[in-house]
């Protein structure tokens, strides 16, 4: 039997312990050990003992854990309450400006958590009870609210975008730096598909409020940490000074300071925010074990040649490919969490883009933008599932707010895949 044939086998049995609900973990462990042992024997194992180091002896591990630790402090202060607070009123005499608000302030969030969850909740608890006070339509609320999640893992540092660039080999500060354009280019659409649904039903938001600008001016100096970190962390891995690690680890001690000075952090609320840190890391690291033993069978049998191979003949143009597949990741968006969509198609389409000619850079922010997508699609949105039950609003009335950004983050997902130099062009610029 050839390793092809083998490797075949493997996914087949992995997506039928994915449809049964066995974990993912042990979904790629099990399906890749038995086939690795079919098609090498024994002797498989020992590459499977090797496999621990050979990952985490790698310093592109390391801003990861450190990242999801910042996260999970900056969740535990009330920075995001600052940052709304400021946002709306800088933001509120637009129409819908409590909407556009939340948007820009997850956009802030977005630089220092990472993650969509995250920033939907941190920013959700303060704005939802505001919006709601004011009278603003329920649906068009939480569904911006919702899309603009998609900004957590875009705009840098993003859990997603580091486990890209380790499955992906490659630089993992200019996939950082590649997604602030695409995620101020975001932050306006959804801002300005608000305006105008607020102007052309004016129902959905109440008459924009006046505040003064005095009160405007002293509200802006409790923005000034979101704005030192974000420029700390990014500015430094733009110029090259530190590396993401170093920023990471930086962005850490500096939350510390700032959130036992100004922000009530006391020792109860940072051993929640480092066990909560702890139970995360530790769950991807045995996912990623499992997943590089599955990504070495596939990448083994040569799948991915197998697909260059018949693409090639077929004289399929490399754009159409491209199309393709990302109707391909929308679909499984629907389907399965990102993670595991992760794990299982990278290693074949990595190899894939890179030889029809894209570059793995773009490729990567395309990739982390189907994934958001995913999130807020039903029937398996996560996100969905977070504001249901974090917010009380009925599924039904969720969708409807949900499904006209749906259609904004699709044509902001084209007009990335159509103008790559939306995402190439800055970190092409670093040093």
């Amino acid at each position: 039997m050839s390793v092809l044939t083998i490797t075949l086998i493997t996914i087949a049995g992995t997506l039928i312990l994915l449809a049964l609900g066995v974990p993912i973990v042990y979904t790629l462990g099990i399906s890749a050990l038995v086939g690795g042992v079919i098609a090498w024997g024994p002797d498989f194992f020992v590459k499977v003992g090797w496999m621990p180091f050979q990952i985490f002896y790698n310093l592109t591990w390391t801003p990861l854990p450190l990242f999801v630790l910042l996260g999970c402090i900056i969740s535990s202060t009330r920075i995001s309450d600052d940052v709304f607070v400021v946002t709306k009123n800088w933001l509120s005499r637009l129409p819908g400006g409590l909407i556009i608000a939340s948007i820009v302030a997850e956009a802030a969030m977005a630089a220092v958590v990472g993650t969509s969850t995250a920033c939907i909740i941190t920013v959700g608890k303060v704005a939802v009870p505001q919006m709601e006070k004011m009278g603003y339509n329920r649906a068009i609320s939480m569904g911006a609210l919702c899309a603009a999640g998609v900004l957590g893992p875009l705009i840098p540092p993003s859990a997603m975008m580091i486990i890209y660039a380790i499955m992906s080999q490659i630089s993992l500060g200019k996939l950082f730096i590649a997604g602030i354009i695409p995620g101020i280019v975001l932050a306006a659409l959804l801002s300005i598909y608000t305006i105008i649904a607020c102007l052309v039903n004016p129902k959905l938001a109440p008459r924009p409020i006046s505040i003064s600008w005095k009160e405007r001016i002293s509200s802006a100096p409790k923005i000034w940490p979101i704005v030192f970190m974000m420029l700390a962390i990014l500015g430094s891995i733009y110029m090259g000074i530190v590396t993401p690690t170093e920023a990471a680890g930086f962005g850490v001690v500096v939350i510390l300071i700032l959130g036992f000075s100004l922000y009530g952090l006391r020792l109860p609320g940072l051993f929640s925010a480092a066990t909560e840190a702890a139970s995360i890391n530790v769950m991807i690291c045995f996912i990623f074990i499992a997943a590089t033993i599955f990504s070495f069978v596939i990448g083994s049998s040569g799948v991915a040649k197998t697909l260059i191979n018949l693409i090639a003949p077929a004289g399929m143009s490399p754009w159409l490919v491209m199309i393709s597949i990302n109707i391909l990741l929308l679909l499984l968006g629907c389907f399965i969490d990102a993670l595991t969509i992760m794990l299982l198609t990278l290693p074949i389409l990595v190899p894939l883009i890179i030889s029809l000619g894209f570059d793995p850079l773009w490729f990567g922010v395309v990739f982390v933008i189907n994934m958001q997508i995913g999130l807020i699609t039903p029937p398996m949105g996560m996100d969905l599932f977070s504001m249901n039950a974090v917010f009380g609003v009925p599924t039904g009335e969720l969708l409807r707010g949900v499904v006209p950004y749906l259609g904004v983050l699709v044509v902001f997902l084209a007009v990335v895949i159509i103008f790559p130099q939306i995402s190439v062009w800055l970190p092409n610029l670093m040093k």
